[in-house]
């Protein structure tokens, strides 16, 4: 036939004409080389035995189109002919490889010339050889080799009803390997449906150690997960070789009369159970190999054949996905189970931290009122100096309500400028301002169903009071630089250390908004009008840091806690609190001693607190006994708390029963009330 001159603006496509994938059609890129083989590499892949991995190439050249055999065993025909180097492929021409015919077009509508020889049976090395395998039972071999399963591919009309039958069986194993839990069950469930989906007669499913979550330490071996067999005959394992052979090509592999071939059996016992055929196939992902299947056909007629290969292939993609999972799945529960340990130790923590230390009649008023105001939904306000521990007030009241599964969320008002604090409360949307790569959500959103705190509320410009004062009345809100509502179930706790009574006859803080946050007041007193507390948060916060430092300290010496006690503590309990840890990471002894507290001139007001000496050594010396030195400062300590004894015991470093056994001693009770 006549042919024009092909150039690189006339499109080529390559069309299937017979074989299983009838009727596809490639387009062919002028500026690539199409290759076509067995292998997976290949652009189009040719699920035939008489293929070559890599068997034939097409590509442009000039102004036509070129056929290259790639040195296939079984060549590849052009015209019924064997083409050798490279021919010249026109439109409407068709070539051959094994039982697929390829024909190329310069558009969907081709017409195709009538070669001769393309539709003839092929004879080939590889079919003669198959032929003599069936014939012979003196040279066993491998036959079949797959890479992939064929189930992966489009089906011809010819095939459906066999096709259609092995993907139920297949669909069905599925949905029973999706109930699976363990590697074992699945491996049980897997090794059954195989057994009676072919005509294996022994069945075994061998797991690398990496893949059973008991035994993931140590090398990586196979180990024998589940093992069926007809008769209840033993198990032998699949000879070293095949095996060897199966996990370096990543292939599964078809083979007959293992039995004679001493190549395969190695210093394994094949013979024994007589195998007629084989197939060992590995159950991989692209990252990893879990192990491999075996299945043995001890029936000389009944032999595995090739359709066994391509449905366990199938199988093995399959329970590899399955294992991926089930792997997964047991390091999100090992994951989610030490979260949950981690969690309960740090909310049980958190309670402990969080107990509100103290036993002044002005910490049992506040504790009574965060009891009472904790369970409703009302807005609060925690007013009091810094450092007196309104946060701690505010974590209360949220571990003490109904939104304690909820987030606490904390921000300090005073910390930000007027435009990144109405970023940080009410988030932003992307672009709304240099810097907003991305949406962000504000404090409001993230306090969802739980409680947010707001520190030094009384530091909030006026623009940010409006819109706070929004939220606080029910009403959505947008983020900056956005137009969309947003809503948020949020209980507000608020503090501040500002007379907000002032501000607001200053006009630099709303009225409206100061009653919205009036709702409940909470009034924590200053450390300093709370001396009954100072014995027991000293002692606590001694036995915090000596445990965390690991250090064995047994409490305060006598002039030491007098000194506590008599200090004023301008910076409250965090004042406290961090003269209690200096004291115990710089004390060389077990009981912290006056010279070891190094407090601050700020809050002596006048009065001396004499560094090293003890306060027993200002009086007058008398000449007493010890017992009697011991009762009366026992006495005087008990008068000083009112007779309250934990705080006296506390303060004495002694427990409460020593101290009442002391009493008892002296033969000393409490006086009774004066009218």
């Amino acid at each position: 036939m006549s042919q024009e001159v092909i150039t690189k603006a006339d499109p080529a496509y390559l069309v299937v004409r017979t074989g299983v994938k009838r009727g596809d059609v490639y387009r062919l890129p002028h500026n690539q080389v199409t290759t076509i083989g067995r292998a997976t590499t290949c652009r189009i892949v040719v699920q035939d035995e008489i293929c070559s991995r890599n068997h034939c190439e097409l590509f442009f050249d000039v102004n036509c189109w070129r056929l290259r055999d790639c040195g296939s065993r079984n060549g590849t025909k052009l015209r019924g002919e064997r083409i050798s180097g490279d021919v010249e492929l026109k439109f409407g021409q068709s070539f051959q490889i094994g039982s697929t015919i390829f024909g190329l077009a310069g558009s969907l509508t081709q017409r195709w010339d009538d070669d001769d020889g393309l539709d003839e049976p092929i004879e080939s090395d590889t079919v003669d050889a198959l032929r003599e395998r069936h014939e012979s039972d003196s040279n066993p071999e491998i036959l079949h080799r797959r890479r992939q399963s064929r189930f992966r591919q489009p089906v011809d009309a010819a095939a459906r009803d066999k096709t259609s039958l092995e993907l139920s069986r297949l669909y069905r194993l599925a949905l029973e390997m999706g109930s699976a839990t363990t590697a074992q069950g699945l491996s049980e469930i897997v090794l059954e449906g195989l057994l009676n989906a072919s005509s294996a007669t022994i069945g075994a499913i061998l797991l690398m150690s990496s893949s059973l979550a008991k035994n993931s330490g140590g090398n990586d071996q196979l180990s024998v997960v589940a093992y069926r067999a007809q008769n209840h005959q033993p198990y032998h394992p699949v000879s070293d070789s095949l095996s060897q052979i199966v996990l370096k090509d990543q292939e599964a592999v078809l083979a007959r009369d293992i039995s004679s071939d001493d190549r395969f059996l190695d210093r394994d016992s094949l013979g024994e159970i007589e195998a007629q055929s084989v197939i060992c196939a590995p159950v991989r992902t692209a990252e990893k190999v879990y192990g491999l299947i075996h299945l043995y056909s001890t029936d000389n007629v009944s032999q595995l054949e090739v359709d066994d290969l391509e449905f366990t292939l199938a199988v093995a993609d399959q329970m590899a996905a399955g294992l991926e999972q089930l792997q997964r799945v047991e390091k999100l529960q090992a994951g989610l189970q030490r979260a949950e340990v981690e969690n309960q130790t740090l909310r049980e923590q958190l309670r402990s931290e969080m107990d509100l230390i103290g036993e002044s009649p002005a910490m049992q008023q506040l504790k009574n009122r965060i009891a009472r105001i904790a369970p409703t939904d009302a807005t609060a306000l925690i007013r009091g100096e810094s450092g007196s521990g309104k946060e701690l007030i505010a974590r209360a009241i949220h571990l003490h309500s109904n939104r304690r599964g909820g987030p606490f969320i904390t921000m300090n008002c005073a910390a930000l400028s007027e435009s990144l604090l109405e970023s940080e409360l009410f988030g932003h949307e992307k672009g709304s301002f240099t810097g907003a790569v991305g949406r962000k959500l504000g404090k409001f959103e993230q306090a969802h169903q739980g409680t947010i705190f707001l520190d030094e509320v009384g530091e909030m410009s006026p623009g940010v009071q409006a819109k706070f004062l929004r939220v606080l009345e029910g009403h959505p809100f947008e983020r900056v630089g956005g137009g969309d509502p947003v809503h948020a179930d949020v209980r507000v706790v608020a503090a501040t250390n500002r007379d907000l009574e002032k501000a607001v006859s200053e006009g630099t803080f709303r009225q409206d908004l100061y009653f919205r946050l009036q709702v409940v007041e909470l009034v924590v007193e200053p450390l300093r009008r709370r001396k009954l507390d100072i014995p027991l948060l000293a002692n606590y916060f001694l036995n915090r840091f000596a445990r965390k430092m690991a250090r064995n300290m047994v409490g305060f010496t006598p002039g030491a806690m007098q000194a506590l006690i008599e200090y004023d503590w301008p910076g409250n309990v965090r004042e406290l609190q961090h003269t209690i840890e200096r004291a115990v990471i710089l004390c060389p002894h077990e009981a912290v001693g006056q010279a070891d507290l190094h407090l601050s001139a700020l809050g002596t007001t006048g009065k001396s607190v004499e560094p090293a000496r003890d306060i027993s050594t200002r009086q007058t010396f008398e000449a007493l006994p010890l017992e009697i030195v011991e009762q009366q400062h026992i006495l005087a300590t008990l008068e000083w708390t009112g007779w309250n004894k934990s705080q006296a015991a506390q303060i004495l470093g002694i427990e409460r029963s020593t101290l009442d056994r002391k009493l008892k001693r002296y033969d000393v009770e409490r006086p009774r009330e004066r009218n």
